[in-house]
C-alpha cells in the first residue's frame, strides 16, 4: 500500500519553545488522519510543514512521494488546505 504522507522525526522550535519534537508517521493511501492534542501541541505547526508553510528544523517530510521542502511547488499542485475559521 503506497504512503501518500512520511513525516520521518520532524523538529521545529521558534525561539526557545519547541513546538514539534522528532515526530514521525505515515499515512497510507484511503487512510483518513486526524491529529488531536492540547493548544500548544504542535498540531498546527506540523500541518503547516507538511503544507510547504514552514520548513522544519529537522527531519523530512514526503506528499505523495514528494520532499515538501525539495518541491513545494509540486506539493501545493497536490493537495488543499483549508484552515477552521
Amino acid at each position: 500500500m503506497m504512503n501518500v504522507i512520511e513525516v520521518e522525526h520532524i523538529a521545529k522550535a521558534f525561539g526557545d519553545t519547541q513546538a514539534v519534537r522528532d515526530v514521525s508517521f505515515e499515512v497510507h493511501q484511503g487512510e483518513i488522519l486526524g491529529l488531536l492534542g492540547p493548544n500548544g501541541a504542535g498540531k498546527t505547526t506540523a500541518v503547516n510543514i507538511l503544507t510547504t508553510l514552514l520548513e522544519p528544523d529537522a527531519g523530512s517530510a514526503h506528499v505523495a512521494g514528494i520532499d515538501v521542502m525539495g518541491n513545494p511547488g509540486e506539493v501545493r499542485k497536490l493537495i488543499g488546505l483549508s484552515g477552521q475559521f
